[in-house]
């Protein structure tokens, strides 16, 4: 297999075995096998079959509730409005963000779910995106992947309203009084070198918590996804939103998330994934270690669609797909057969003018020059 990149992972005397039993997969629902087992099947017969199979992975179903959304402070820009909110996502988590209205545009007016990057400060979640950085730790870390900007600030001031909360894990819902970390603390108070300190006891904590999810019942994904969701409703309760164009985007672990967005939830109109996309064996043998993370972790879905297939069973969502050239997360060989399978899936569908893969000569980032192809996208398909 030539990946066009040095292996990282590989599985030392352990290898062949791990290729002997992905050997063994059925991956009955990736879209190019069943579409070539079932030539006199419809597109929409295999996204319905691939979507059941996904929500069943996720494992986690927490019901309706009531939001009791509130808004804790309202804060005037020249070009938006910034509410700190809380709203419930389930009956035991209540989830902080924040939602931003522009100004300069009629309302109501298109809105975006803008995911926060896995990998950086964990102790910062949504401030990653939003306002004025809240700490040396989240300006330095804008500076590398976002040219400095905040993300969500960005897309209100471009007309866009905007939600943004913390990861399950992240910021103000990172763990506390455990692994050495204190019962109470307050990262915009610490020196950097304290965050990284701290980092390094979030990240020997994750795996923990995979399992305690895991006894739970659930998955990290399936937390993840439902807080996502809910989202949605939070936006649909807004006044200043248009209900039918809703979109959503992240780079990295927000661009995973928003392709599992884009894949289940119907009232996502437009995606724009950025910095994860590509093929499961190629990233077998390419980075486990560095790139797939606790999201990832779906037992009874992977042996039965590909990563690629997320996006597909999208269609016919508009959504756009950004992988740097130079990205070291992924290979090229992963991120090139992944778009061939969407372009062709959404070609199936009917409708290919609503993919578009962007693969610039560029490092894992979602930088200035990738934010004006993704306004222009969510420009075209949300207004």
């Amino acid at each position: 297999m030539d990946l066009g990149r040095k292996p990282r992972n590989l599985y030392g005397s352990l290898q062949p075995l791990i290729e002997a039993m992905r050997a063994q997969r059925p991956l009955d629902l990736n879209a190019v096998r069943w579409q070539k087992e079932h030539p006199d099947g419809s597109f929409e017969d295999w996204a319905g079959q691939a979507r059941a199979c996904l929500l069943d992975g996720l494992h986690y179903e927490p019901g309706s509730l009531d939001l009791q959304a509130s808004t804790l402070e309202r804060r005037e820009h020249e070009q938006f409005i910034v509410e700190r909110i809380e709203f419930n996502t389930t009956p035991w988590f209540r989830v902080p963000g924040y939602f931003l209205t522009p100004k300069n545009v009629p309302l109501p007016a298109p809105a975006l779910v803008v995911f926060h990057e896995w990998g950086g400060p964990m102790l910062f979640g949504a401030d990653r995106v939003v306002g004025a950085p809240c700490h040396p730790a989240v300006a330095e870390h804008r500076a590398i992947y976002t040219s400095g900007r905040a993300l969500a600030d960005w897309y209100a001031a471009q007309g866009y309203a905007a939600l943004v909360i913390d990861a399950y894990h992240f910021g103000r819902r990172a763990p506390r009084g455990i692994g050495g970390l204190p019962a109470a603390y307050d990262p915009n108070n610490m020196g950097t070198q304290a965050i990284w300190n701290m980092q390094r006891a979030l990240t020997e904590l994750l795996y923990l918590g995979v399992r305690q999810l895991n006894w739970a019942g659930t998955t990290w994904m399936g937390v993840n996804y439902w807080d996502d969701s809910r989202c949605v409703d939070y936006l649909l309760s807004r006044p200043e939103v248009d209900g039918a164009r809703i979109g959503c985007t992240g780079l990295s672990g927000g661009g995973w998330r928003t392709n599992i967005m884009a894949a289940l939830e119907p009232r996502i109109k437009a995606a724009v994934s950025v910095g994860w996309m590509t093929t499961s064996d190629a990233q077998q043998a390419y980075n486990v270690a560095g790139a797939i993370g606790t999201f990832c972790l779906l037992p009874g879905v992977w042996n039965r669609m590909d990563v690629p297939d997320l996006i597909a069973m999208g269609a016919p969502k508009a959504c756009m797909v950004v992988l740097g050239q130079d990205d070291q997360l992924v290979s090229p060989l992963g991120y090139r057969e992944a778009a061939r399978q969407m372009q062709a899936a959404f070609a199936w569908a009917g409708c290919p003018e609503r993919f578009r893969f962007y693969n610039p000569q560029k490092p894992h980032c979602y930088d200035a020059e990738i934010q004006a192809e993704a306004l222009a996208w969510f420009q075209t398909h949300l207004g």
